[in-house]
């Protein structure tokens, strides 16, 4: 069932708009989709911010309490102290375009009843590069001790091109992991800036990246990421991982460009293996950004993978703590999985084996299907000796989205929410055999079985 939503979506206690505010939010739009909020956004930075937290004010409000809870829970220190930090060190680095979107969400969600600042909302934008790298530092000269890796094994990606592929050309597809408590990545963004390139991707409630990642851009540039594992050197200073994302993503005509913004301020944040493909000059190709050391390869014919472990030597070694042997481990067991399934469908890859490969339950440990935390589509939820660190943690595959160059061309996708293998997810009644989790009673929320659907640029309904 198709709906479309304009400006119900707020909160009964928002006041009515003023002719500026209906100026501002005139030209965007939501509707949802088997689970799914695409989010049409369009014009300058302050306007394409206006719509955004003018239409998913409720969704953000969630997302920031969420976020807050597991901040607090998980560092004993409070989330303002780490808004008044980060505007310090963070916020500074930030691009000036990027910071007028966020302001203009921020005006968004206030119009909405939602009181934020633009600095929270950065801090929001980039928490997963604030929790699981700038923290572990600061955690760590707290205990005078070395900093530890905190970014949780996640996502699966693929993508191939050439005698890989059932018609040659481009093929790629990405399930995202998490905690099933952190902010929804349920939002397909449509944007279209008054500058550069038009976005179509996955995103959070809030984000002006995408975060999981999974984008189509009007150059003919796609994209997807799934993080190092294991990876710990950052500094503090240069620009954030998602504004470097956003500018690269809407300003790139290629994929050399487009790497090259990613370099730049590099801080070591949100360290990810980013899987690129450019459907004009029909190639692919790999960057492993890490902080002091830089992994890139690019072909016309092969593929790359991701599964949360770095390829290139240097940042393995020096940058890692990562036994890349070891096929107990999530990362390393979904490496060999995604070996032989290209292996096994060389010359036959495309949108539908693209699903199956996305919602795989192969474990190669086991060697027999096993849905855990070391397949391609993860449930950790179900581990009782969990490959990560927590048994039964909530947490795991909450989607699957492919694409092949036709649809990259018309800037589509298709996409299924929940899980990419349909297995729902009961909140209540997980909690209810797990109170070791009932902090996460209220923030965490039910998954329904939802089917593949197509988004592309330009819907409105």
């Amino acid at each position: 069932m198709r709906m479309l939503i304009a400006f119900a979506c707020v909160p009964l206690l928002a006041a009515p708009l003023t002719d500026a505010q209906k100026a501002l939010c005139a030209k965007g739009s939501r509707f949802e989709r088997a689970g799914w909020i695409y989010l049409h956004v369009e014009g300058g930075p302050r306007a394409r911010g206006f719509q955004h937290g003018y239409l998913l004010a409720r969704e953000i409000q969630g997302g920031l309490v969420s976020i807050r809870r597991g901040w607090e829970r998980q560092t004993a220190t409070t989330w303002e102290s780490l808004v008044a930090k980060a505007r310090v060190f963070f916020v500074p680095g930030i691009d000036a375009e990027n910071l007028e979107e966020l302001a203009g969400m921020a005006e968004g969600l206030e119009a909405a009843g939602v009181v934020t600042s633009r600095d929270e909302l950065a801090v929001y934008n980039g928490s997963t590069e604030l929790s699981g790298y700038w923290w572990p530092q600061e955690l760590a000269r707290i205990r005078d001790d070395k900093p530890a890796p905190r970014v949780k094994e996640s996502c699966s990606a693929f993508i191939a091109i050439g005698s890989y592929t059932a018609g040659g050309e481009l093929v790629m597809g990405h399930n995202n992991m998490s905690g099933f408590q952190d902010p929804q990545a349920n939002v397909v963004l449509d944007i279209v800036p008054d500058k550069g390139h038009r976005i179509l991707m996955q995103g959070v409630p809030g984000w002006i990246h995408s975060g999981t990642d999974f984008f189509v851009t009007d150059a003919g540039l796609v994209g997807t990421e799934t993080t190092i594992g294991d990876f710990q050197p950052y500094e503090a200073g240069g620009v954030p991982e998602f504004a470097r994302m956003r500018r690269a993503t809407q300003y790139a005509d290629g994929i050399d460009a487009w790497c090259a913004v990613m370099k730049t301020g590099n801080n070591g944040g949100y360290a990810n293996a980013w899987l690129l493909g450019d459907i004009n000059r029909r190639e692919i190709a790999r960057l492993e950004l890490g902080l002091r050391h830089v992994g890139f390869e690019r072909k016309k014919d092969g593929f790359f993978t991701g599964s949360n472990i770095a390829e290139d030597p240097k940042i393995l070694r020096f940058e890692t703590t990562t036994r890349e042997t070891d096929i107990n481990t999530s990362k390393v067991a979904r490496r060999l999985r995604w070996r032989q399934l290209m292996a096994e469908y060389r010359g036959r890859i495309d949108v539908e084996r693209g699903k199956a490969f996305e919602a795989d339950h192969w474990d190669v440990a086991r060697r027999e299907e096993h849905p855990g935390g070391r397949t391609l589509c993860g449930h950790f939820e179900l581990e009782t000796e969990s490959p990560g660190d927590t048994p039964f943690d909530p947490s795991g595959t909450t989607d699957g989205k492919v694409l092949d160059a036709a649809m990259a061309r018309r800037m589509a996708f298709t996409a299924r929410f929940g899980t990419a293998c349909g297995r729902p997810f009961d909140a209540p009644k997980f909690l209810a055999e797990h109170p070791q989790f009932e902090w996460l009673t209220g923030i965490m929320p039910s998954r329904p079985t939802q089917p593949w659907v197509e988004f592309r640029a330009g819907e409105t309904r």
